[in-house]
């Protein structure tokens, strides 16, 4: 049930802003309001105890929705606030270019490819595998923010609320981790993982065209200095 969950992340809210131990005035006065709100709500019998169900529901959702202004310390994803910050401008399930977008071109079946074409070929595939191996580096940065964020995205995503862009980055960079620390991988998991190395493999072939297209340039600059 859904006042289950907000029950449950209610009780992890209390606990994490402590009723005795914080010496943060007002962290401590919502610990107590909404452990008040709680132990009235589950006592209550009959139409008194929906009503208090949803008194308690609307003060943990409300101070839910101001998570980012929880006391320092206190506040659900702060190991994950670096990675956020990072991310701020990035949406990682998004498989939009970020940098090759205005000049994208549909190329028809009978078109000659040409030398435009293929450079063009190498930044889309650029673009895709910095994407992937950004989601890799975050997921690896996270890794130890992981087990806490997760077990607050788990009691967030039981309400069936709104998801902020907090709760998908974690969810998105959990699926990311899981993945990298499975110690078995089914048979779409797999395929993800083959479908990475190819386009690796891929971006290490396009590095090596870039890395000797430029070296190309300085010999020939050496040779022009050399007979001039």
């Amino acid at each position: 049930m859904r006042s289950d969950a907000l029950l449950q992340l209610g009780r992890k809210i209390v606990d994490e802003l402590g009723l005795d131990q914080s010496v943060d005035t007002l962290g401590r006065w919502m610990a107590h309001y909404i452990a008040e709100l709680i132990q009235s709500a589950e006592a209550a019998q009959g139409d008194d105890r929906s009503e208090k169900l949803s008194r308690c529901a609307n003060a943990i959702l409300d101070l839910w929705k101001h998570r980012s202004l929880l006391p320092n310390g206190k506040r659900p994803f702060e190991d994950f606030e670096p990675i956020l910050w990072a991310l701020e401008s990035l949406d990682l399930s998004d498989n939009t270019p970020r940098y090759f977008r205005s000049v994208r071109r549909v190329v028809r079946k009978d078109e000659e490819r040409t030398e435009t074409q293929k450079w063009f070929d190498l930044v889309e595939g650029i673009d895709d595998s910095a994407r992937m191996l950004i989601r890799y580096c975050l997921a690896r940065a996270a890794a130890n923010a992981i087990d806490k964020s997760k077990e607050w995205a788990q009691l967030a995503e039981a309400l069936e609320t709104e998801e902020g862009i907090d709760l998908r980055i974690v969810r998105i960079i959990s699926e990311e981790n899981e993945l990298l620390n499975a110690s078995a991988l089914d048979a779409s998991a797999r395929t993800q993982v083959e479908d990475r190395i190819r386009r690796l493999d891929n971006f290490v072939q396009m590095a090596h065209i870039l890395s000797s297209d430029l070296r190309e340039k300085l010999e020939r600059l050496d040779s022009t200095e050399a007979t001039s």
